[in-house]
């Protein structure tokens, strides 16, 4: 991968960690203006769902800034694009859809694969 191929994916991640720490923002500031109090009990429990998957859902994003923070990290280290598993390139076409991957596809799949075959026992 060249300099200007890792620029660029460093220039994704950072985007897509504002976007997500922008929306975190708006979900907080939702939540905190958000002090209804519903007298009827089905209105209650349908606004308390409601925040419930909200909050999972920032909660899952909290993930992702974790792992976007971390190919960063392989950016700056030189090992981004790299397969942990084997040491071999990503394709760009794979980093392209998910720019976070540690697998090349090929891991990824016999990952997928041997966790199937455990889950099932």
């Amino acid at each position: 991968m060249n300099e200007r191929q890792r620029e660029y994916f460093r220039r994704k991640l950072i985007g897509w960690k504002n976007d997500i720490l922008k929306e975190a923002q708006e979900t907080l500031a939702t939540l905190q203006s958000e002090n209804e109090n519903h007298p009827d009990l089905a209105d209650r429990a349908s606004s308390e769902t409601d925040r419930a998957i909200e909050l999972r859902a920032r909660d899952r994003q909290r993930k992702l800034i974790a792992k976007i923070d971390a190919a960063l990290a392989r950016i700056d280290d030189g090992s981004y694009g790299y397969c942990e598993e084997t040491g071999d390139p990503i394709s760009l076409k794979r980093l392209e859809a998910r720019p976070i991957a540690t697998l090349s596809l090929e891991a990824q799949e016999r990952h997928e694969r041997n966790e199937r075959v455990y889950r099932d026992d």
